[in-house]
């Protein structure tokens, strides 16, 4: 399958990196700290989702900043080592030049640069929670991504691993490519869905870039 485009925008944690390991920690850690049941805890979706969405799902309104702050500062302090590159995407970045595509991501900016920073990732693009109002699925994260790069929603790709973000996607008037990393496929909803970005190469074109998708 082959799509044509102008930029690339990409998910992060299980599009381009995994930390779930660290993830797992962190949060497991961070709801026994703030006595959230087990039951309440599993309740919740927590990929793909702004930390402060969850934590107002969670916990009483006056707690959810104090709570939003500490679950930043567990991450950010487990990331050495607990971050590795997802098979593809070092090949397919090397590949793009720097404007023509972004990081679009449900974490913070501290938190993203320092994932990223911790496999050699340093995108002259990145979206983070602390720039929008609203998180995935709403499609405002992608759409500024979009106007950062100065492109088209409708000439952008969306490379994303998780149904939240799927959706923004849709929402924002862009196609999509699930990566099947996170979830099982059959919950996936996108243009086109593959195992993870190994199956993705670019070429760089005269009127943009042209997608090769091995499905």
């Amino acid at each position: 399958m082959k799509l044509h485009a102008e930029a690339l925008l990409f998910d992060n944690d299980g599009t381009l990196v995994s930390s779930i390991e660290s993830v797992h920690r962190c949060w497991t850690r961070w709801a026994h700290e703030y006595s959230i049941t087990a039951e309440d805890f599993a309740r919740v979706e927590l990929h793909g989702r702004p930390a402060a969405e969850i934590a107002a799902d969670l916990l009483p309104a006056h707690v959810v900043p104090e709570a939003v702050a500490r679950i930043e500062q567990l991450e950010v302090e487990d990331v050495a080592g607990g971050v590795v590159l997802l098979p593809g995407t070092a090949e397919l970045l090397d590949r793009l030049p720097a404007d023509r595509w972004a990081v679009v991501t449900s974490a913070t900016r501290r938190l993203a640069e320092a994932r990223l920073e911790d496999v050699g990732i340093r995108p002259k693009n990145l979206v983070a929670a602390d720039d929008i109002t609203r998180g995935k699925p709403d499609p405002e994260p992608f759409l500024l991504g979009a106007r950062r790069l100065g492109v088209d929603p409708a000439r952008c790709v969306v490379f994303e691993d998780a149904p939240a973000g799927l959706a923004a996607g849709r929402a924002a008037g862009m196609r999509t490519v699930a990566l099947a990393t996170t979830h099982d496929p059959s919950e996936l909803l996108a243009d086109v869905v593959v195992g993870d970005l190994s199956a993705v190469s670019v070429q760089v074109k005269d009127d943009g870039l042209e997608i090769t998708i091995a499905e």
